[in-house]
């Protein structure tokens, strides 16, 4: 009897342990994981080790390939930062929030700007706030900060999901560096004083022509004329002329810390901030966004990586970024949080080719890849890397060679946080999770749609069944000079004008066969040519009509500098302050 009894006391815990098991094995699964989201800026998909590039060092990010999950057709919304980052933030095209341009704006300008990303959009951070994450952002913003009036942040990181934010509401630009050579609206700065000296000159021709007896002109046209001048240099110097004040400034929350920003210790301080706040929310579900200041100009790189590379200041800028890349993930592992996080690690959009100072090439290499950053169309402005790391739960060291999108963040993160998507609006994005897992062949996106501004470029067709990826292009950009692989003549390409030749019918390509898009197709090469072309069409037709008219962000008037909206750290205009030192 006493072994009956001794089997049963055995058996039954047993029994209620395996059943306590079943769900254990995929607790990571649907609990609630931690998500790092490292964003680098301008980073070209050939920059990278694990794409191909053998000569800039990237050991961190070659690690997490390693250890999880590389993408080789990851697609940014856009080619420029701020309507790729509303799409990456929204899960939808950018002008669906009316933040892609309608003109040759086609960023964010000015700190005191109007536009950005419109409070009635659902970011995926403010889901996931709801959801009980601590949220932060560290280092680059670039939607916008004010609506109307210098305190409303209406379109912050605060207003849209994050409970902390230090780093950049604007973005990193060689006007930050005073030893650089300035880099916003340079052509327009040109014309702007070529106009103040013109006119400077006839209200001189004029005055002395007065004094001299050679000209009748009345005293009062001369002081109108002086003072038209006059506010017509100060209307536009105002603004040009302290553009390192006005932009390049950094934030915490809604304090502004340094007016302008002291770029020695940029890099160290968002390093320290992201790892702080890891640390601070160890005992919780944490969203952390590590924007990256690296790799877009003026390319900030600390002593220690400056001579490092065989690629110059670009590639030790690059390689300074693969060690913070390093640091946060030695933070996760420290805090025992590396079964418990999702990493993520990605480019906004592709490598800048056309920046260079001389002989210096300031902007990134986008491998195979035809084109660059701005550069609607050619997969170099839009294929990014895209590399996803959960031990345990994705399978390490597997590539999947599916088209996806950076929009595909947006439901994936939501999903895993026990989120619900919004249900008022068209979200483009995917959830990758079946995919990343293997538990899936393909990719959901049958078609993406590739914009240039609000000005459709190019449409891709995956036909899944025969595993070819079409591409067709009807709007390509001009490139100078003739014969080169980018638009040196401009510094950016254009999206329409005559800066750009339209295609009837289209350039197709079959990027499965031609990645680097070498050769497009005709009917005379390609069967099913116009079949291919009538099916994009009727995609294109379709998506058109989920389009809904939504204010433009981007719009001139919102694109203009204007004093009362701007973050000051003093009573306007004397704005400038360094909280984080010893002033």
């Amino acid at each position: 009897l006493s072994f009956f009894h001794f089997r049963r006391s055995l058996v039954t815990p047993l029994t209620f342990g395996l059943f306590l098991q079943l769900p254990l094995t995929h607790l990571s699964i649907i609990t609630q994981p931690n998500i790092v989201l490292l964003m680098a800026d301008d980073l070209g998909i050939g920059d990278v080790g694990c794409y191909g590039n053998d000569t800039i060092r990237t050991p961190n990010i070659d690690r997490l390939a390693k250890e999880g999950v590389k993408l080789t057709q990851h697609i940014a919304a856009a080619p420029l930062c701020t309507p790729s980052r509303a799409a990456f933030l929204t899960g939808r095209y950018p002008l669906r929030s009316g933040m892609d341009a309608i003109n040759n704006y086609r960023v964010i300008f000015w700190n005191g700007g109007s536009g950005g990303l419109p409070p009635n959009e659902t970011t995926f951070a403010k889901i996931l706030q709801h959801q009980g994450y601590s949220t932060g952002l560290i280092g680059k913003w670039h939607q916008g900060v004010n609506c109307e009036s210098r305190n409303d942040h209406c379109h912050h990181p605060l207003n849209h999901g994050f409970g902390y934010f230090y780093g950049m509401p604007f973005t990193l630009i060689s006007d930050c560096q005073p030893t650089e050579t300035p880099e916003m609206d340079r052509a327009f700065r040109r014309k702007l004083w070529l106009s103040t000296q013109m006119i400077g000159l006839v209200t001189l021709t004029a005055a002395l022509g007065r004094l001299t007896g050679l000209i009748s002109v009345h005293w009062k046209t001369l002081t109108c004329l002086a003072g038209f001048s006059l506010l017509f240099f100060v209307s536009w110097f105002s603004s040009y002329g302290f553009i390192r004040h006005w932009n390049c400034i950094m934030m915490r929350n809604h304090e502004v810390t340094e007016q302008p920003m002291v770029t020695d210790r940029t890099t160290s301080l968002i390093l320290k901030e992201s790892i702080s706040f890891i640390e601070r929310n160890k005992h919780k579900p944490f969203l952390l966004f590590l924007s990256f200041l690296h790799s877009h100009t003026p390319l900030l790189t600390t002593k220690k990586f400056l001579g490092r590379s065989s690629h110059g200041l670009y590639g030790d800028n690059v390689e300074e970024m693969d060690w913070m890349v390093g640091q946060v993930l030695d933070a996760i592992d420290k805090e025992g949080l590396q079964n418990t996080t999702l990493v993520y690690f990605a480019s906004d959009h592709g490598g800048w080719l056309e920046r260079q100072e001389g002989k210096r090439q300031l902007g990134g290499w986008n491998g195979i890849y035809r084109g660059g950053k701005a550069m609607g169309g050619w997969e170099g402005g839009i294929r990014v890397p895209g590399i996803f790391r959960w031990p345990g739960v994705l399978p390490a060291g597997t590539v999947i060679d599916e088209p996806t999108s950076l929009m595909d963040i947006y439901p994936t993160v939501v999903h895993l946080a026990g989120g619900v998507l919004p249900q008022d609006r068209v979200i483009d994005g995917r959830d990758l999770m079946p995919l990343l897992q293997g538990s899936v062949e393909h990719s959901e996106h049958e078609f993406l749609f590739h914009y240039c501004g609000i000005h459709l470029h190019a449409a891709r067709w995956h036909q899944k069944d025969s595993g070819a990826i079409w591409k067709a292009h009807y709007v390509t950009p001009v490139f100078r000079p003739l014969g080169a692989g980018a638009c040196y003549d401009k510094g950016f390409c254009p999206c329409f004008g005559e800066g750009v030749t339209h295609h009837d019918p289209p350039l197709l390509f079959d990027l499965s066969r031609d990645p680097s898009e070498a050769k497009p197709l005709s009917a005379d090469t390609e069967p099913l040519f116009d079949t291919v072309i009538r099916k994009i069409g009727r995609a294109i037709e379709e998506h058109r009509r989920t389009l809904t008219p939504v204010p433009e962000q981007l719009s001139v008037y919102n694109m203009v500098w204007k004093p009362w909206l701007q973050p000051c750290c003093g009573t306007f205009p004397f704005c400038w302050c360094d909280k984080e030192g010893d002033n």
